[in-house]
């Protein structure tokens, strides 16, 4: 029975590794796609931030074709100054002019508040370009040790699985399966040292005198009172 007992305790170091590196080659694939993630926010940054400047300066000439509008309907009104015969027209026409004055200062402010935009978003652009560049450039070198990582995990994975395989030959049906059944419903933990004073180590309860005495002889497996795990004595 104790070369039972050394085959399972072999057998749960073996499938607690096992988990570790699960664990990894589950965990290194995500922070790869981080690194992805974060490199395309960057890169959309400076997408946003072009397509902010474009719009800015589609606004701009817009705001320029319409002061060569308002210039056309001054010159217009200007010219009909010389045409009209009473006083009231000829205020009337004034009007017009003034009201295009007005206008055109306003789009010439409107234009002036834009090439600041301009300006403005152009500085942020140059500076979205030289962080996506680095994030990029970082991204890159952090994938390529993360993936080396990953190698390295997937590798000695599939070599502790074989080592695993190989002891979990040397244990009786029965007996693995019930082993398998507390690995399962145990998170992990088929076995369980008991340690000074006299805890298990899996659910940390009290293991009774009459248990100890039978752990210290070890003359068949035992099982926890309180988690049901596999018991073992660390003289």
């Amino acid at each position: 029975m104790e070369a039972q007992l050394k085959t399972l305790i072999e057998l749960q170091l073996l499938d607690t590794r096992i988990a570790g590196l699960e664990a990894d080659a589950n965990r290194l694939p995500k922070e790869i796609a981080a690194i992805h993630a974060a490199v395309a926010e960057s890169r959309q940054m400076v997408e946003t931030a072009r397509a902010e400047l474009e719009g800015t300066r589609k606004d701009i000439r817009g705001r320029e074709k319409e002061l060569e509008d308002l210039q056309v309907k001054r010159q217009k009104y200007e010219g009909q100054l010389y045409q009209v015969k009473t006083n009231k027209e000829y205020s009337a026409v004034l009007s017009e002019i003034e009201e295009v004055k007005q206008h055109k200062g306003r789009v010439e402010e409107e234009i002036l508040t834009l090439m600041e935009r301009q300006e403005s978003v152009a500085g942020q652009i140059k500076d979205a370009e030289a962080r996506f560049k680095g994030r990029e450039a970082e991204g890159a070198r952090d994938e390529a040790e993360l993936k080396k990582k990953l190698a390295e995990v997937e590798a000695t994975l599939a070599h502790v699985r074989s080592d695993r395989n190989g002891v979990a030959r040397e244990v009786p049906q029965g007996l693995m399966s019930e082993y398998e059944r507390l690995l399962k419903g145990r998170g992990g933990l088929a076995l369980a040292a008991v340690t000074k004073p006299n805890l298990c180590s899996g659910c940390r309860m009290a293991v009774t005198p009459q248990r100890m005495q039978e752990l210290k002889q070890q003359n068949a497996l035992l099982l926890c009172e309180s988690c049901g795990r596999y018991l073992y004595w660390l003289a």
